[in-house]
């Protein structure tokens, strides 16, 4: 469903994706993983068209994501944020509904706040949450409203952007099961970028490694213990030593 091919960006004298070629099966879920800085999230950028890159093509079913109607593009994409992103002066079923109640046709605020509520339902949280502010809610009920909200416009493909950072291992593994049931159910294209092994292993069909600018590693995730590329097998296992550097 979205293909990149020989993708390049530079900030300056800074390369940070070299060549990338990537395949993502349309209704499967990529992750990609990698070091701190190596481009993980300016991949990100670069397909969502925030970020232009310098040189290559990035395609969604087969068009430029540069070209054509930029508001019908976005529409297709929903995203779950790394810190959440919810907007503190709206309650929670305002934050569910955002972009339904705007944009060419948007839905009145009574049909929007019975979907917010749906959805808030379907990420486990009650209608008693729907009036509530986000700084009235725990760090795991704030993830799964901001999961409520990238479901909500029924997207065809949703980002995760570290879902779950800041969690502890309970809340990490009910966020990572809400994440596998909803990109099942709903048959979205998923991407994920992720430090969590144990989200890799939850969410993942498939799996590529992001290193040096360019794609080291992809495959199934069943496969991904067994490659034997160094660079993999360290960063997977948590390794100090390795060809990968670490900052002593």
């Amino acid at each position: 469903m979205i293909t990149l091919s020989q993708v390049h960006k530079s900030f300056g004298p800074n390369r940070v994706l070299a060549g990338i070629d990537l395949v993502i099966p349309k209704a499967s879920s990529m992750v990609i993983i990698g070091g701190s800085g190596t481009g993980k999230s300016v991949l990100l950028k670069c397909i969502l068209g925030l970020v232009r890159p310098d040189s290559g093509t990035i395609t969604l079913d087969g068009e430029d994501v540069t070209r054509g109607d930029r508001d019908a593009f976005l529409a297709r994409f929903g995203m779950l944020f790394q810190g959440g992103a919810l907007f503190d002066s709206l309650r929670v079923w305002e934050n569910v509904a955002f972009r339904l109640t705007r944009g060419r046709t948007p839905l009145p605020k009574p049909e929007a706040r019975e979907v917010a509520i749906e959805k808030l339902r379907r990420v486990g949280l009650g209608p008693a949450t729907a009036d509530l502010y986000p700084a009235e809610l725990s760090g795991g009920m704030q993830k799964r409203v901001s999961l409520a909200r990238a479901i909500a416009a029924e997207p065809e493909i949703i980002f995760f952007d570290e879902p779950t950072t800041g969690l502890d291992p309970i809340m990490s593994g009910v966020i990572n099961a809400l994440i596998r049931e909803i990109v099942t159910e709903m048959g979205v294209t998923a991407m994920t970028i992720t430090h969590d092994m144990s989200s890799v292993r939850a969410i993942a069909d498939n799996v590529a490694m992001l290193h040096g600018g360019a794609i080291r590693w992809t495959g199934p995730v069943g496969q991904m213990d067994a490659t034997e590329d160094a660079y993999v097998q360290q960063f997977i296992h948590g390794r100090a030593d390795g060809p990968i550097a670490a900052l002593r």
